[in-house]
Parts: structure tokens; sequence; C-alpha cells
């Protein structure tokens, strides 16, 4: 295939591809920057498409790749805050612990423990950290409800042996 044949098949993927985005974002705007960055990265990488492969599976697990790294570098850098807080008037120095060495330990610490979960295990319970509901959680990943709930309470097991020593 050469580069105008692959374009002109990419383009013409771009409602599928859309669909898909939204199917893994819930939300338009996050799924139009999934859906322009898949684009870039398909192009960077078109030297790297094999002629007999599914060229539509190809994209999609690009794509499906990407939501993944990013969701990773979102949970990484979140702080779990309680929705109901005003946090403009927050004063995170004195109230939080975060700022204190003990806190930054703490958090560190259970970041670490959350990242050595498995990958079905922290990719379920960090969603659900972040205020997904199970179905949604169930629906976005495309396994069965039930199977969400037992990788989140398999991942709080696990947490709850590797923190058992965790003072709050």
């Amino acid at each position: 295939m050469n580069a105008l044949q692959f374009q002109q098949k990419l383009l013409s993927m771009q409602d599928n591809m859309m669909n898909f985005a939204l199917m893994l974002t819930a939300d338009k705007d996050d799924a139009q920057d999934l859906l322009q960055d898949t684009t870039l990265k398909v192009l960077d990488n078109q030297d790297k498409f094999i002629d007999n492969v599914n060229f539509k599976g190809w994209v999609l697990t690009i794509m499906r790749n990407i939501f993944i790294n990013n969701y990773h570098k979102i949970v990484r850098t979140q702080a779990i805050v309680d929705q109901g807080v005003d946090l403009y008037n927050l004063d995170l120095v004195t109230e939080s612990g975060v700022n204190t060495p003990e806190g930054s330990y703490h958090i560190q610490e259970i970041t670490q423990a959350i990242n050595k979960l498995s990958v079905e295990l922290k990719i379920a319970f960090s969603m659900f950290l972040s205020g997904y509901k199970y179905n949604e959680i169930a629906e976005r990943l495309d396994v069965p409800l039930g199977t969400v709930k037992s990788r989140i309470f398999f991942a709080r097991q696990e947490l709850q042996k590797k923190l058992k020593d965790f003072e709050h």
C-alpha cells in the first residue's frame, strides 16, 4: 500500500475511529483529542504497518493504547479530592498533610502500591477511584460487570495487604 492509499484508508476510517474514541472517553472533546492523537500517531508510524495486517484493527489498537497510556498519566498525577470541597478556598498547606514530608511519603507509598497491581486490577481500580461507576468501567473495558466488581474487590484486598502498616 503506498502513502496515498494509506492516508485515504485512514481518512475513510475517521467515523469508526470517532465512535471508538467516544466509547472509550464518553466525552466529545476528549474523543476528538484522542482521534487527533491517534491519526497523528498512525501517520507517524505508517512505515510500521504490514500490508497483510488488519488495518482497522491496527488503527483501533493504537487508539486504545493511547487512551490507556493517557489514562495512566492522569491517574499518576491526579490527587484524590473530595468533590464537595471548595477547592478555591482550600488551605492545602495546613490541612492536607500532602506538603509535609510524612504526607508526601504516604501518597507516594499508596501510589506505588497501586502501580504494582496487575494491569487489569490497576485500570479498573483507578477508574473506580476517578469516579467511574461499575457499569461505566465495564462498558469502557468491554468486560462483564461482575468482572469489574471482582477486579476492584481484589485490588482493594491486595492494597490492604501491601499497606497494612500504613498509618493515617
